[in-house]
C-alpha cells in the first residue's frame, strides 16, 4: 500500500546555506569600522556562531562593554583591564585562603583595617564590645561576621557550578583557576554593590560569560576572560538587580512582579502548560522565590 502523503521536508544542504548565510551577515556586521548594533542585535536574536571568538565579540558588544568604533577597541580594553586588576589590588589583595580583610561598604578600609591580618581582626585591637563572646554587637564585628558569611557561599556556591563540566569542576589546575576567577568576580561585585553584596544564583548568570570568553580563540583576550566577564556580568546585572533585593520583592520591579509578568505570558502563549502548573500540580512559580535570596540588601 503507498504511503499517505507528506508535507516535504527542508533540505540540510537548503538549511546550512541559510546558517552559512546569517553567520556571513553577521561577520560583515562586525568586520565595519562602526558597528550597527541594532543589526547586530537583530541578527544575533537568532543565535549566534561558536567559532573565530565571534559569540564573545559579540556579547562584549550588546553588553556595551566593546564600543561600536573599532578603532576604540584597543584603547578600551586596556582601560577596563586595568581598572579590573586595581579593584583585584584593593579587595583581594589580602586573601588568603579565601578570606579577605575587612573593608568598608564602598571597599575603603575601615577604622581597624591597619591591624587586620589575612581576614581577621587582630585580637589585641579589638574592643571589649567587639569581642565574639560580648552580648554587644558593633559596626566592625557584624561587617566581620557577614563577610565571612558571604565568602563561604560564594565558595560553595562556586564549586557547585556546572558540576557536569570540566571547565568548572574537578581537581584540575585548570578547572580551579576557573573557579578562582568566578570568586574573584563575584566578591569584587559584593564589595562594590553593597546594597545587594552576593545573592545566590549569579554564579550562573556569570558562568556562561566566563566561559565563553575563556575560549576565545585569541590568546590574548582568553587571559584576560576574568576581566572582560567581570564588566559585562555588571552590565547583564544592572538590568536584573531588582530581582535580587529582598527589600523590593513585593514590588513591581521586585521578584513578585517579575514572576507576574512571567505567569502572565505563560499563560497567554502556553495556557496548557501555565493550566498544568498552577492547576493539575498546584506549583505556582512564586514558590520559587526564597531560592533567589540568600541575603537581604
Amino acid at each position: 500500500m503507498a504511503s499517505s502523503p507528506q508535507s516535504p521536508q527542508p533540505q540540510a544542504p537548503a538549511q546550512d546555506a541559510l546558517e552559512i548565510s546569517r553567520q556571513s551577515r553577521i561577520l560583515a556586521a562586525l568586520s565595519k569600522k562602526v558597528i550597527d548594533l541594532d543589526e547586530l542585535r537583530m541578527l544575533a536574536a537568532q543565535g549566534v556562531p561558536d567559532g573565530a571568538g565571534v559569540r564573545s565579540t559579540v556579547w562584549k558588544l550588546l553588553l556595551c562593554y566593546l564600543p561600536n568604533d573599532r578603532a576604540l577597541w584597543e584603547q578600551e580594553l586596556a582601560k577596563k583591564r586595568s581598572q579590573y586588576e586595581a579593584f583585584k589590588d584593593e579587595f583581594l589583595s589580602n586573601t588568603v585562603g579565601g578570606n579577605t580583610a575587612i573593608r568598608g561598604p564602598e571597599g575603603h578600609s575601615g577604622g581597624n583595617a591597619e591591624h587586620v591580618q589575612n581576614g581577621s581582626l587582630d585580637r589585641s585591637e579589638i574592643a571589649q564590645d567587639e569581642h565574639p563572646l560580648s552580648l554587644g554587637k558593633t559596626k566592625e564585628w557584624n561587617q566581620f561576621v557577614e563577610y565571612s558569611e558571604m565568602i563561604e557561599q560564594v565558595d560553595r556556591d562556586v564549586k557547585r557550578t556546572h558540576p557536569d563540566m570540566h571547565f568548572f569542576c574537578g581537581d584540575s589546575s585548570f578547572a580551579k583557576s576557573n573557579q578562582e576567577s568566578l570568586k574573584n568576580i563575584l566578591i569584587i561585585f559584593a564589595k562594590l554593590n553593597a546594597g545587594i553584596r552576593y545573592v545566590q544564583g549569579m554564579n550562573e548568570i556569570l558562568a556562561p560569560l566566563f566561559f565563553v570568553f575563556r575560549n576565545d580563540p585569541d590568546y590574548k583576550n582568553a587571559n584576560f576572560a576574568e576581566a572582560d566577564s567581570f564588566f559585562c556580568f555588571v552590565e547583564l546585572l544592572s538590568g536584573l538587580r531588582d530581582n535580587f533585593c529582598q527589600k523590593l520583592d513585593n514590588s513591581a520591579v521586585g521578584i513578585q512582579g517579575t514572576l507576574s509578568k512571567l505567569m502572565q505570558l505563560l499563560r497567554k502563549y502556553d495556557g496548557e502548560l501555565q493550566h498544568h502548573l498552577e492547576i493539575r500540580t498546584e506549583v505556582s512559580l512564586h514558590v520559587l522565590l526564597p531560592r533567589f535570596h540568600i541575603s537581604c540588601c
